[in-house]
């Protein structure tokens, strides 16, 4: 987005009709950035950042008598789905084929876990890049890759027969000695188990990228980020390899902000090393053969596509543990990697006060790549998206707490002042899960769900577990949804082993026009309200009877059992708490969710723990799930389900239809999106998607709303040039500062989503021009004597205009509008400010600019007519939909 694009998209209330008109002819000139031409679907742009690479990888021996025997090469093909402008925790999708088939698969292939493999496909995350001419300090090497234990990167005091790295074909010389790695080695006082003959050490040590080197001869000798109990999991892998040579993973990334010690960020070249384990090749063995020698040449005890459950001992020369190693290392194959820019960018690079927009986080992913296309270009404002609730966000742009607000429906008014609505991103939420199969089969990727399925969550009619067995009225239900029949029969072929957290839907606490989109699906499906409505289930299970007729559709859902159980537990009892809504436990974002089902970390607050320094016992959140038994479901953004490479699951529409969101289905929705009035937001009625079969309920407009009366004119002029920018350059899709990430539909003047380009334009252009309340009909009756002078008003003011309140502080100290009277129209015309010039130093650039923005305006007015938003009548006050 450059400042030339910008100063093009400027405009003034000027009589944009007569210079349309006046200069017809130029209707083929298009300026850049302004929406023409057709933007690369996400997938595309997606695919364009990509990697692939082949190799031929060969497992040699050296024979007695000085010759070479040479096993079958495998060839091997490795790809990455996306590998530029990555974020902090972002997932990025690995394939390979032609691999090695493992054996003795991990029941948890990450961190230390995994080491007990042979065959697997090590990834990890590197610094450095595979180029030999660079400096030592940017190349990438064995001591720059990140490992969460020593186990995983040296071996200490090993035995002759757990030493095949000294007859490494491959290795030089030094690398065979008895200790070998680093050296010198460290002293006895910081190492004092690393050097003890007559065993083996091999140490690889880590470097920071402040250049501070942490020995690992053991676990007090690792970077802080390794310690037990750190605030991420280990994201290295040990993936195993399929019996046809293929395999995938979904790795991710982690920046400085989430390892400090690695250092990964823009300015930090990076990469992910792909090592497939082919076996160690082995030197000549001596006269007669030693145990080491023997060793190297082992070719594994597990059967491709085996399981290894008991944790058994694998053969060295085939496992992970020895990537580092001369002939696994050289198979390595190293996928550059660079970071977009830290979230701080703005502050710390604009000292200038930004300006706020509050409101849907469904925007922030979106958020997070425009910012900087705003901070960065000094013809534009300052952008930023602050976070509230939806509801909030509205009444802070209606009060003047902020110019605009980002909402995903429309607000009831409670102002005078009318509100334009401007379509500015297409997305939505989905019910993300992560769930593992039976038998370390891998994960589940096709869930399906019903409104009745969420509705029986949402409304705590699961018992989660023996805890729950005496709740009044529904002691016989199950006691979480991978026990409910109507579940299985849907999702057959998963664990039903109960967990508490199948009792919840992860969500969020606080009013969201999201939660209005989920239960208005709920209150769209008749056996879902039949179930509220206190139906038994076909198999017999009951709503729980504090939320039995809860009206819906609801912004906030509330938590209303009061159940605490009667137990003999001494921790419960000294912590009575109703047990229900410590399995439901939601969380104040998205985001939140999002991180929680990546870590797959329940946010269950049923965990007992003593304290010792206390001697009281206190409850607390679960200890994350292990591998190969999660099992968790959260409402989340599809902007966070991309970035963290999460999976959705189908929601019914039609009977046996599941639908889940893509392009197409999003699409549909947007097809089958109204609007009602002009400036104001487009309806999606879920009967009508229910009837479409092929349309995605979760579907959701963000739009960014604003005052159309009595909006300071530079925030009105900032505002129009957020709308205008976010719905042309902002809608090419990338990953790229100002582009669109995955998640999101682009909008675009042509298409489906054409009504929703022409709408956003409509509402800029109203929101720039501010019109003002019409002048009053002269009179001839004398204006009333206040004893002011003959003045309309106390103070000498005249008409009946009430002075505005005080403005309301904006966001970082920037002065805000005042607030929008709410006294009735006022007798005099409201004096608006003078339109601030935006780039008016190349204003010789503005004719054409003005040119197309009119003929746009005309067209838009002729294909006015869509959009996304849940179907509801305006809140009012506190308590729409039900909420208390």
């Amino acid at each position: 987005m450059s400042p030339s694009s910008t100063l093009r998209r400027s405009r003034r209330p000027l009589a944009v009709a007569a210079l349309s008109l006046l200069l017809a002819g130029l209707i083929a000139w298009v300026p850049a950035g302004a929406g023409a031409g057709t933007p690369p679907s996400p997938a595309l742009a997606k695919a364009a950042s990509g990697f692939k690479a082949t190799k031929a990888l060969t497992r040699v021996f050296t024979n007695p008598d000085g010759t070479t025997y040479s096993f079958p090469t495998n060839t091997v093909t490795v790809r990455a789905d996306q590998t530029r402008n990555l974020r902090g925790r972002q997932r990025i999708r690995i394939e390979w084929s032609g691999a090695q088939p493992s054996g003795g698969r991990a029941s948890n292939p990450y961190g230390e876990n995994g080491l007990q493999q042979e065959y697997p496909v090590v990834i990890m995350q590197c610094r450095g890049v595979d180029d030999p001419s660079l400096p030592l300090a940017k190349q990438l090497r064995p001591e720059t890759c990140w490992t969460t234990s020593v186990a995983q990167r040296s071996q200490i005091t090993r035995s002759d027969t757990e030493a095949t790295w000294t007859h490494d074909l491959d290795a030089e010389q030094a690398d065979k000695e008895r200790v070998s790695g680093l050296l010198p080695l460290p002293s006895a006082e910081q190492c004092p188990t690393a050097d003890i003959a007559p065993f083996f050490t091999r140490l690889t040590p880590f470097v920071t990228r402040k250049g501070e080197t942490f020995a690992a001869c053991d676990a007090l000798n690792m970077p802080p980020e390794a310690a037990v109990g750190a605030a991420f999991p280990p994201h290295e892998i040990a993936a195993f390899t399929d019996t046809d040579g293929s395999g995938s993973v979904q790795f991710e990334v982690r920046s400085d902000v989430e390892n400090e010690s690695l250092g990964c960020n823009d300015k930090v070249a990076c990469s992910i090393v792909v090592v497939p384990i082919n076996g160690l090749s082995c030197d000549q063995p001596a006269s007669p053969p030693t145990s080491a020698d023997t060793a190297c040449r082992k070719g594994g005890r597990f059967l491709p596509g085996s399981s290894n459950f008991g944790n058994e001992g694998v053969d060295q020369a085939v496992s992970p543990a020895l990537w580092w190693s001369a002939s696994n290392w050289k198979n390595r194959f190293a996928i550059p990697i660079t970071f977009g820019l830290p979230p701080d960018t703005c502050d710390v690079l604009d000292p200038r006060a930004p300006t706020g927009f509050y409101g849907s986080e469904l925007l922030a992913q979106a958020a997070l790549q425009w910012s900087p296309a705003y901070c960065l270009d000094k013809q534009r404002f300052k952008f930023q998206l602050n976070q509230t609730s939806d509801d909030a966000g509205f009444t802070l742009m209606e009060t003047g707490g902020g110019v605009a607000a980002v909402v995903s429906g429309e607000h009831e008014r409670r102002g005078s002042d009318p509100v334009g609505y401007a379509p500015t991103a297409v997305t939505g939420f989905s019910v993300g899960y992560v769930i593992d199969r039976p038998e370390n089969a891998g994960e589940f990727s096709s869930l399906r769900l019903n409104a009745r399925l969420i509705a029986k969550l949402m409304t705590q009619s699961y018992l989660g577990s023996d805890l729950g067995r005496e709740h009044p009225g529904i002691g016989e239900n199950p006691l979480a949804i991978m026990n409910d029949p109507e579940f299985i029969e849907l999702n057959p072929g998963l664990s039903q082993i109960s967990q508490e957290v199948g009792a919840s839907l992860l969500s969020l606490s606080s009013s969201s026009d999201v939660i209005s989109q989920v239960t208005d699906y709920i209150a769209h499906d008749k056996a879902a309200m039949d179930f509220i409505g206190g139906k038994t289930d076909p198999w017999g299970m009951k709503v729980n009877p504090a939320y039995k007729n809860i009206s819906v559709p609801t912004a906030e859902w509330p938590l209303l059992d009061s159940y605490i159980p009667k137990t003999e537990n001494t921790c419960r009892q000294e912590n009575p708490a109703v047990y229900f809504t410590q399995l439901a436990a939601p969380v104040t974002s998205l985001r939140k969710i999002a991180e929680s089902l990546l870590d797959a970390w329940p946010n269950v607050q049923s965990r007992c723990e003593f304290d010792q320094s206390t001697k009281t016992y206190k409850l607390g959140r679960i200890d994350r799930q292990s591998y190969g038994s999660r099992f968790m479901l959260g409402i989340v953004s599809l902007g966070d389900v991309e970035r963290y490479g999460l999976r959705s699951a189908g929601l019914e529409t039609t009977k046996d239809r599941y639908v889940e969101p893509t392009d197409a289905s999003i699409g549909a929705a947007i097809g089958l999106a109204t609007q009602a009035k002009k400036f104001g937001a487009f309806v999606l009625d879920q009967a009508d998607v229910k009837k479409s079969g092929r349309a995605y309920p979760g579907t959701m407009v963000v739009y960014t709303a604003a005052r159309l009366r009595n909006l300071d004119q530079a925030d009105a002029d900032k505002v129009a040039q957020f709308i205008r920018v976010s719905t042309s350059e902002g809608q090419r899709a990338g990953t790229g500062n100002g582009e669109l990430p995955g998640g999101f539909l682009p909008i675009r003047d042509s298409g489906v989503t054409q009504k929703l380009h022409a709408s956003a334009l409509e509402v800029a252009a109203a929101v720039e021009k501010q019109t003002p309340l019409p002048e009053p009909e002269p009179t001839d009756e004398p204006a009333p004597d206040n004893g002011n002078g003959g003045g309309g008003t106390p103070g000498g003011s005249t008409g009946g205009a009430v002075a505005p309140p005080p403005a309301a502080p904006g966001p970082a100290g920037e002065p805000s509008a005042p607030a929008a009277p709410s006294a009735a129209p006022v007798a005099a015309p409201i004096e608006m400010p003078a339109t601030a010039p935006l780039g008016s130093t190349v204003a010789g650039k503005l004719l054409p600019g003005l040119l197309v923005i009119g003929l746009l305006g005309i067209a838009a007015a002729s294909v006015l007519r869509f959009f996304v938003q849940p179907p509801r009548v305006p809140r009012t006050g506190a308590g729409a939909g039900g909420r208390a």
